[in-house]
């Protein structure tokens, strides 16, 4: 059995966080200190405005290294200049809050602070986060500027948010949560930035279903959705268009992510059936329900009335009935949640449910399966591919699940780039 290598190599990731003068820079603080617990190493850059809003020592102590600012710059005390180390050092570079004025400076390729010469002095990928006011945004030359920078491969831009801003305005503007970033940032970390889901269209499914008895009872499952959310994040991450066809969730749907909400079984498969056509690669991670109750009362019952036996029905397989309407130039992949022996069942769904592949995961294993935030697998395909995933995080998983098709299956994710 083959096992899976992730990107990472032995040493730490290595992160720069640029900090630009805006009222968001509040939230950097939360973003560098959670990024520090998950193992990676931080540098922190301050433009002169952000000092106004935070201050360096803050920031020092968060990420467990000094911050550095435009007076580190213009000073001659280090061995080699100082943007040239940071560039060198860095596998990400993070500008979160991005000004109106810095992203101007990057989209005319000038330099004239820290942060501005390390970006040109680095060769990584560089991720975005805007925060502006909403006036500010909608101008043409800002706009201009940020679809003209994010024209060059290098530059990753996050959706800025709608709300009420600093500025008492309700619009776009808001920078994105330190957690979108961050779920960002290890998308990037574990890519090296590559989009090669560009030009797909990806529809995936997620969470669970629920088949009511009355208004208020249902028979449902565990599944919370997680799994496919964090698919939907690494494909849209990869440059996927992506829709996401989720059960009862408590999460949000990410800004770029196509969200169609449902409940049953049938208005699922409905669903998937109608955005089947445009799809290149067809992901079913939901756990849909297998059967639902014979009869639906519209109202709730007494519970004196409820059945002492509960007469049952089956539901529509959507994924079979995927499998018979999908052309050859699709790619099809399934779940399959087990206990014990996860592999044979697996296989044998995946010969006679007829899908290209199948990610059998263990839902009886401790720290992964149902509502954790981890989860191992094995990944299996009609070829005879074999590969094993142990505990990683599900947005990891989900990155590892796409390296699989596009070392497997280059053709089909190649295809829709030709077309």
């Amino acid at each position: 059995m083959l096992y899976l290598q992730s990107q990472t190599r032995n040493r730490k990731k290595r992160v720069i966080i640029a900090v630009g003068g805006g009222i968001a820079a509040y939230k950097v603080c939360e973003l560098v200190s959670s990024l520090f617990k998950t193992g990676v190493e931080v540098r922190v850059i301050l433009t002169q405005a952000a000092q106004q809003f935070i201050t360096p020592l803050t920031l020092a102590t968060l990420s467990r290294h000094c911050a550095y600012t435009d007076d580190d710059f213009w000073q001659a005390n280090h061995s080699r200049p100082l943007h040239i180390d940071l560039g060198e050092w860095a596998d990400l570079l993070v500008i979160a809050p991005l000004t109106a004025h810095t992203l101007a400076k990057l989209a005319c390729g000038l330099a004239d602070n820290l942060l501005t010469n390390t970006v040109l002095a680095s060769s990584c990928p560089v991720l975005l986060a805007p925060a502006m006011n909403t006036d500010m945004w909608a101008q043409v030359a800002v706009q201009r500027n940020w679809q003209q920078l994010l024209t060059d491969a290098r530059y990753h831009g996050m959706f800025v948010g709608s709300g009420l801003l600093a500025c008492d305005r309700i619009g776009q503007g808001r920078m994105a949560e330190p957690q979108e970033i961050l779920t960002y940032i290890q998308s990037l970390l574990h890519t090296s930035g590559k989009r090669d889901l560009q030009g797909q269209n990806v529809l995936i499914s997620a969470g669970g279903t629920r088949e009511y008895l009355d208004p208020v009872r249902f028979i449902g499952n565990p599944s919370t959705g997680k799994m496919g959310l964090a698919l939907a994040q690494a494909a849209m991450h990869r440059g996927a268009k992506v829709t996401l066809v989720h059960g009862p969730a408590s999460w949000e749907v990410p800004l770029g992510v196509e969200a169609i909400p449902v409940v049953s079984a049938e208005s699922m498969g409905a669903a998937m059936k109608s955005h089947l056509q445009d799809a290149n690669i067809i992901i079913m991670s939901a756990a849909v329900a297998d059967v639902k109750p014979r009869d639906y009362s519209t109202q709730k019952l007494p519970k004196r009335s409820l059945p002492s036996s509960l007469p049952l029905k089956p539901v529509p397989d959507i994924i079979a009935h995927l499998a018979q309407l999908k052309q050859p130039s699709q790619l099809l992949v399934g779940f399959a949640a087990q206990t014990g022996d996860i592999i044979t069942p697996a296989r044998a769904k995946l010969q006679y449910k007829n899908l290209d592949v199948i990610v059998a995961n263990p839902i009886d294993k401790p720290e992964s399966g149902f509502a954790s935030d981890d989860n191992q697998a094995v990944f299996l395909d009609q070829q005879g591919n074999q590969v094993e995933i142990p505990l990683v995080s599900k947005l990891q998983l989900a990155h590892c699940l796409f390296d699989f098709l596009g070392l497997f299956h280059p053709e089909a994710l190649r295809r829709k780039q030709r077309e």
